[in-house]
């Protein structure tokens, strides 16, 4: 079986994500200097990338008994958070439905489960 995880993360120091990432770029021996400007670049451009430099997918789950990291990716999109609205809330009905949903498709040979966030 396998899971997907979404985070929804709130970026609340710009600078303070950027600073360390190119900390963490500036730091990495092995690191081409082409690649290091490219990368400079891309992080001072996008948390998502900033990120990336600063998280490693496999520390996050390499020590859970039972689960082999297969694939991680990154991927960021603007949205304003609203606690008020409907579309930010996962209640059991909504994971009910896209559940058996995933489930349906699993059984005629579709992708997979997806996890509840906590």
């Amino acid at each position: 079986m396998r899971l997907r995880v979404d985070l929804v993360l709130e970026v609340t120091e710009r600078d303070q994500l950027t600073d360390a990432a190119l900390r963490r770029i500036k730091d990495d021996e092995f690191m081409p200097e082409e690649e290091r400007a490219h990368a400079r670049a891309a992080v001072r451009e996008d948390e998502a990338e900033a990120l990336a430099y600063l998280v490693e997918p496999f520390q996050l789950v390499g020590e859970v008994p039972g689960v082999e990291l297969v694939q991680a990716s990154w991927s960021s999109e603007r949205s304003a958070y609203d606690p008020d609205v409907d579309a930010w809330h996962l209640d059991e009905e909504d994971f009910d439905e896209e559940d058996a949903d995933e489930e349906d498709a699993d059984e005629e040979g579709g992708t997979g489960a997806r996890a509840r966030p906590l």
